[in-house]
């Protein structure tokens, strides 16, 4: 009996620290008196853990300082920061939205959305992205000064147009022209040659932007004051425009890259536990991506209305708005940095395994239409049809979890890979408490 007891407490003891390895492993940050700090990526240590586990800090310090202590070792072995990618599902809050309100969970799961972008961003921009944003702002400034040489303040010569009149400018206004234009080729080059599963992509979202600021400039050349004064013709040729936009940012790009995510996923992070495979959705999220294609958007409209209406009225143009050439220079950069950040985030997340941007109906046409894949049943209670904790897969493999503390999945009747105890035949559906065998949990579909 003594000896019985003896192998139980050693049993959890082992559990306990099998445990407390998984806990450090998902980021959670341990509170011990010694400093000594064991490898993440070494065995599960074989020492007892025997102190509270702190609340949770953000990711920044549970990412870059996770450490777990060992009492019963005098070296040290650190765990390097960045040794392992950030996923995701690794970002940690310091507080929460859900906590002060339920009905704002919603808020906490876009938070660390942006969280996330953020890190990757200052951990994944380098050289490149950066002077991309230099050349455009450059871009931006070149094209629109007007300081010190009034050819946009004076409206010009009306009389020649295209390369007639960009032949008359002043030379200053010349050499600023050619440099802008210098300067957005090399944008142009820089993001087309970084992010080359984004190119096409990369293309329906020039011509979006082409068609708002065609249907901008058409807005104001009846209505240099618009919204002000304007007529349904002049609003019909902006909608038209936003129509363009829309349907080639949302219906084209949007989905093609949701789409190739929902691929990616399903092919690339199959699992038989339905558990790891809602980790990969959730490490895979386009929530943050889609607000910025968004943002993007209105920033485009903005930009396109500000540039056309500095220079809508006749000349000599009395009411010359610096404010709105400014508001011109900041809408476009802000729309730049926002374009590089559309482009990047795929790449990012589905460059390296070299995945084809395009809808499903795209790959059916090019015969390129994935097969569909079975997945995992999730057991549902036959009283109330609620979800219960049995699995079947789609081999037809039925899992259940075990019912002691251990968490351990297995077999219904078999050993728990984890305790040893016994697996059950009947579980308890933890919604009506009802106590139903495990097969009656799943769908029989051959029985019709």
């Amino acid at each position: 009996m003594q000896q019985t007891q003896v192998d139980d407490i050693a049993r959890r003891l082992a559990c306990r620290d099998r445990i407390a390895w998984y806990c450090a492993r998902l980021e959670i940050l341990w509170d011990f008196p010694s400093g000594v700090q064991i490898s993440l990526s070494a065995p599960p240590p074989a020492i007892h853990l025997r102190r509270r586990w702190t609340q949770r800090v953000p990711y920044a310090v549970s990412r870059f300082a996770t450490t777990v202590e060992g009492e019963d070792s005098g070296s040290t072995v650190g765990l390097q920061a960045g040794s392992e990618p950030l996923r995701l599902t690794d970002v940690q809050l310091p507080w929460r939205f859900a906590e002060r309100d339920e009905r704002l969970a919603l808020l906490d799961v876009f938070l660390e959305d942006f969280v996330f972008h953020a890190a990757m961003i200052r951990k994944q921009w380098r050289a490149g992205e950066l002077t991309c944003l230099g050349l455009a702002l450059a871009g931006m400034v070149l094209g629109a000064w007007d300081l010190g040489i009034g050819e946009l303040a004076s409206g010009g010569d009306y009389n020649r147009v295209g390369l007639s009149g960009f032949r008359n400018l002043d030379d200053f206004s010349l050499m600023l022209a050619l440099l802008s234009m210098i300067a957005w080729a090399g944008v142009l080059v820089t993001i087309w040659s970084r992010y080359p599963i984004m190119r096409e992509n990369l293309v329906y979202l020039g011509i979006a932007m082409l068609a708002v600021q065609m249907g901008s400039i058409s807005a104001h050349s009846q209505s240099p004051d618009f919204p002000n004064g304007s007529v349904a013709r002049d609003w019909a040729m902006l909608g038209i425009a936003n129509l363009v936009l829309f349907f080639l940012s949302i219906v084209v790009v949007h989905r093609a890259v949701i789409e190739t995510r929902d691929i990616h996923v399903e092919e690339r992070h199959a699992h038989p536990d339905p558990r790891v495979v809602q980790k990969a959705w959730r490490d895979h999220s386009l929530r943050a991506w889609s607000l910025s294609l968004g943002m993007w958007m209105i920033l485009v409209n903005l930009m396109a209305w500000s540039g056309a209406h500095a220079i809508a009225d006749r000349p000599p143009i009395e009411s010359y708005s610096n404010l709105v050439v400014a508001m011109f220079v900041m809408t476009g950069f802000l729309s730049a940095g926002f374009l590089m950040h559309i482009l990047w985030y795929p790449q990012f997340m589905l460059g390296g395994a070299e995945d084809r941007i395009q809808s499903v109906r795209a790959r059916e046409v090019a015969g390129e239409a994935p097969e569909p894949i079975p997945k995992a049943e999730q057991g549902k209670c036959p009283i109330c049809s609620n979800n219960t904790p049995a699995i079947r897969h789609a081999t037809g493999r039925i899992e259940v979890t075990c019912t002691s503390e251990c968490q351990g999945l297995g077999k219904p009747g078999t050993s728990c890979p984890e305790c040893d105890s016994t697996l059950p035949t009947r579980i308890e559906c933890p919604s009506c408490s009802s106590n139903t065998t495990i097969v009656s949990h799943f769908s029989r579909s051959e029985a019709w």
